[in-house]
C-alpha cells in the first residue's frame, strides 16, 4: 500500500453503501450495474452511478421540455443548506490524487433531504409554480445560476441570503460548494406566495437568493457589496480552446502459446470463479431493485434466485404493459489493445443487453416508437503531453480520440441518440515516488422502450427439450479476454464490432421475439460461449448437451473467444423449423437442455467440457466478490 491509498475492500464498501442511500432510500430501485476489477483502478477507483425517470409531455399545459426565464424571475434555492462539503468537488474529480487533494471536496449527502425536494418539485411543477430549474451540482450555485442565466440573460446572486449548515463560510465558498440535495429553480414573482406555502406544507426549506436579469453580466453580491461581476458572454464562450496533441501507435502483440491438453472443465471452473465474472450477489441483495414494484426483469432470477440476466426491465406504471430497458456496457481491458474497438464493444455490449431481453432497435424509416438513448461515461488519465511528468500523454490522448471515434460510428450504425454523458480527464495517483494511471475507460449506459413487458425474455434455461443454438458468429478474438487473464496473458486478436452484420442479426431476433420463437436468451460477452452456457443453467438447474459444430477456429476460441453481437437462444421443439428458416446460417444448433444437472459440451466426437451445474454454480456463487464480505456458501446452500 502506498501512503494515503485506501484498501480496495474499504473503497468497494463505501461505494456500495453510498449508493445504496442514494438510491433506494430515495424511493430509486438499482436494476442494473457492474462491477469491474483492475489494478490500475487501486490509485483513483472509478465509480458511475446513473438515474432516469419519464417525463410527462406537458406540465400545467406547456411544453415540459422548453426552459423559459425573464427577467425579474426570482432566484430560489430549494432542498439543502450550503456547507464547506463539496467545495472543490468538480476541480478535484480533474486533478491527480495525491495528499494535497482538499478533504472537502466530498460531498455529504441526507437521502431524506433529496427525497423530500423531489416530492416537492414534483408537485410544484404540476401546478405550474416553476419556470425553469436545474440542480446545483458541478460548481454548485456558480454553475446552476450561471447556465441558467444564459436563458434570461444575467442574474444578481445575493449570497448572504443562502442558508448555511453552519456560519464562517467566505462568499466564494457559498458560491462554488457543491453541498447535495439543492436546486436552483426561476418562479415568476406572481406564484412565489404559493410556491413558499407548498414548500412550507412539504417541509423544503425555499430561500430567495436573487433574480434574473437581461442586461448581459452575472452579478454576484455579498451583504450589497459586487464580490463579482462576469460579462456572460466571457463566462461562457471566453476560455481559449486547448489544442492537443495525440499519436496513436498501434501496441506490438502477439497471440501467446498456452499450455497443451488443457482441462477445459477446470478453466470453465475457473474462469466463473474469477473476480469479472463471479457473482456479484453480495452486492445486489444489498439494494432493493423492487421499490415501487414495477421491476420486471430483475439482477437475478429463476427458482434458485441465482441466474444472472442481461438488461433490466422496469415498466412505466401499472395503467399499461410499457417499460424500459436498462443496461451498462463497459470492457475497459481491451483498450491496452485498441481503445476504438473497447469503446466500440462496451457500446455493441449495452445494445445487445437489450435486444437479449426482447428490445427492438430504432427503424427510423417506420419511426415505430422504439426509443433508444445512450449516456457516454468517459475516466482516462492525464492525457496532456509533458516530456518530464507525462511523457505518453499523446499516445494516452490518441486512446480517447479513438474511443470517440467509436462512439460516433456506434451511434450512427444502430440509430442510438446519444442524450448526455460526462468526462473525467484526470485519473491519476501520485504517491511515493510512484504514479498510477486507471486504464482508458468508458461506460455507456442505455434505455430502450419496451412496448410491452409481458413479451421479454430472460436468460435462464426454461425446460428439458429445448434446443440450443449459438446466434451470430465467432471468431478468433481472444484478445484481452478473461480466459487469456487466467494465464497472465492479453494476445493481439482483439473483438471487433462489425456493425452492419450486428444490426441484421438485432433485427432478426426483434422479428422472432414478437413470433414468440425465443424461450430464453443471453447474451455472450465475458468468458464467451462456455461462460454463457453455464450461466443459463444457474436458474433451474437444468444441464445442457452440446456438440460444437466443425470450424476453423480452435478449440479454446470456439468456447472462449468474447467476439461481439453473439447470444445462446433456447427455442422450443415444435418451434425449430421456424426458427430455422428464419435465421437461417445466423443461428448454430448445439443441442438441447436436459434434466440430469450436467454441463456436456463435445467437440469432434470428444467430451471437452463434463460438469455438474450445481458445482458450476457453487464456483460461481462463491466467487471473490462474495468472500469479501462474508457472503457465499451459506447462502448458495440455501437457495
Amino acid at each position: 500500500m502506498l501512503s494515503n491509498q485506501l484498501h480496495p475492500r474499504r473503497i468497494f464498501e463505501g461505494v456500495r453503501k453510498g449508493i445504496e442511500d442514494g438510491g433506494n432510500k430515495s424511493g430509486v430501485p438499482t436494476v442494473n450495474g457492474a462491477i469491474v476489477f483492475d489494478d490500475r483502478y487501486a490509485g483513483k477507483p472509478l465509480v458511475y452511478c446513473g438515474t432516469g425517470a419519464v417525463m410527462p409531455m406537458q406540465l400545467a399545459g406547456l411544453d415540459s421540455w422548453e426552459k423559459t426565464i425573464d427577467a425579474q424571475d426570482r432566484i430560489i434555492m430549494a432542498g439543502g443548506r450550503v456547507g464547506k462539503d463539496g467545495i472543490h468537488g468538480a476541480t478535484f474529480s480533474s486533478i491527480e490524487l495525491d495528499e494535497t487533494s482538499p478533504a472537502t471536496a466530498v460531498q455529504i449527502g441526507s437521502p431524506i433531504t433529496q427525497k423530500l425536494a423531489m416530492d416537492f418539485l414534483i408537485l410544484a411543477t404540476r401546478r405550474g409554480l416553476i419556470k425553469c430549474s436545474t440542480d446545483n451540482g458541478a460548481g454548485g450555485l456558480s454553475s446552476s445560476i450561471g447556465e441558467l442565466a444564459t436563458i434570461s440573460g444575467g442574474a444578481v446572486v445575493e449570497l448572504e441570503k443562502v442558508p448555511l449548515k453552519y456560519p464562517g463560510l467566505r462568499p466564494w465558498e457559498i458560491f462554488v460548494s457543491e453541498s447535495q440535495e439543492r436546486f436552483s429553480l426561476a418562479v415568476e414573482p406572481s406564484k412565489m406566495a404559493e410556491l413558499m406555502a407548498l414548500g412550507q406544507e412539504m417541509e423544503v426549506e425555499l430561500t430567495d437568493i436573487g433574480y434574473f436579469t437581461a442586461d448581459g453580466s452575472l452579478d454576484v453580491r455579498f451583504d450589497g457589496t459586487s464580490v463579482a461581476k462576469l460579462n456572460m458572454h466571457f463566462l461562457h464562450e471566453g476560455v481559449p480552446r486547448k489544442v492537443l496533441e495525440a499519436e496513436w501507435t498501434k501496441p506490438t502483440a502477439q497471440e501467446p502459446v498456452l499450455p497443451t491438453n488443457l482441462d477445459y472443465t477446470d478453466v470453465l471452473s475457473r474462469l466463473l470463479g474469477s473476480l469479472n465474472i463471479c457473482s456479484r450477489e453480495s452486492v445486489i441483495r444489498q439494494y432493493d431493485h423492487e421499490v415501487k414494484g414495477r421491476t420486471i426483469i430483475k439482477p437475478l432470477m429463476g427458482a434458485t434466485g441465482q441466474a444472472p440476466q442481461d438488461a433490466a426491465v422496469v415498466r412505466f406504471n401499472f395503467e399499461s404493459w410499457e417499460g424500459v430497458a436498462v443496461s451498462n456496457g463497459i470492457l475497459p481491458r481491451f483498450g491496452d489493445l485498441d481503445a476504438y474497438h473497447m469503446s466500440a464493444g462496451a457500446f455493441d455490449e449495452a445494445v445487445r443487453q437489450i435486444v437479449a431481453v426482447g428490445g427492438k432497435l430504432p427503424n427510423l424509416s417506420y419511426g415505430d416508437g422504439n426509443f433508444w438513448s445512450v449516456n457516454d461515461n468517459f475516466c482516462v488519465p492525464d492525457s496532456v503531453y509533458d516530456p518530464a511528468t507525462n511523457p505518453d500523454g499523446k499516445h494516452k490522448l490518441a486512446k480517447l480520440v479513438r474511443m470517440c471515434q467509436a462512439l460516433r460510428d456506434a451511434t450512427a450504425a444502430y440509430c442510438i441518440p446519444l442524450t448526455s454523458g460526462k468526462d473525467s480527464m484526470k485519473n491519476d495517483f501520485k504517491a511515493d515516488g510512484v504514479k498510477i494511471s486507471v486504464p482508458p475507460t468508458v461506460l455507456y449506459s442505455m434505455t430502450a422502450k419496451i412496448e410491452d413487458v409481458r413479451r421479454t425474455i430472460t436468460s435462464d434455461f426454461k425446460q428439458a427439450d429445448d434446443v440450443v443454438y449459438l446466434l451470430g458468429e465467432t471468431y478468433d478474438e481472444l484478445g484481452g479476454s478473461e480466459f487469456y487473464q487466467l494465464f497472465g496473458e492479453i494476445g493481439a486478436n482483439v473483438p471487433k464490432v462489425r456493425f452492419e452484420e450486428a444490426k441484421a442479426l438485432y433485427a432478426l431476433m426483434g422479428q422472432a421475439n414478437d413470433n414468440g420463437l425465443i424461450q430464453s436468451c443471453h447474451d455472450l460477452s465475458d468468458g464467451g460461449l462456455a461462460v454463457a452456457l453455464a450461466e443459463a443453467t444457474f436458474g433451474h438447474g437444468f444441464g445442457a448437451d452440446v456438440e460444437l459444430p466443425a470450424t476453423g477456429l480452435g478449440l479454446s476460441a470456439q468456447l472462449f473467444s468474447e467476439s461481439h453481437s453473439r447470444f445462446v437462444a433456447t427455442v422450443a421443439p415444435e418451434d425449430v423449423v421456424a426458427f430455422e428458416q428464419h435465421f437461417g446460417a445466423r443461428a448454430t444448433r448445439l443441442g438441447v437442455i436436459t434434466q440430469d444437472g450436467q454441463l456436456t459440451v463435445r467437440h469432434g466426437g470428444q467430451t471437452v467440457i463434463s460438469a455438474s451445474t450445481a458445482a458450476l454454480r457453487h464456483e460461481w456463487t462463491n466467487g471473490p466478490v462474495n468472500r469479501i464480505i462474508g457472503f457465499g456458501q451459506h447462502e448458495a446452500a440455501q437457495s
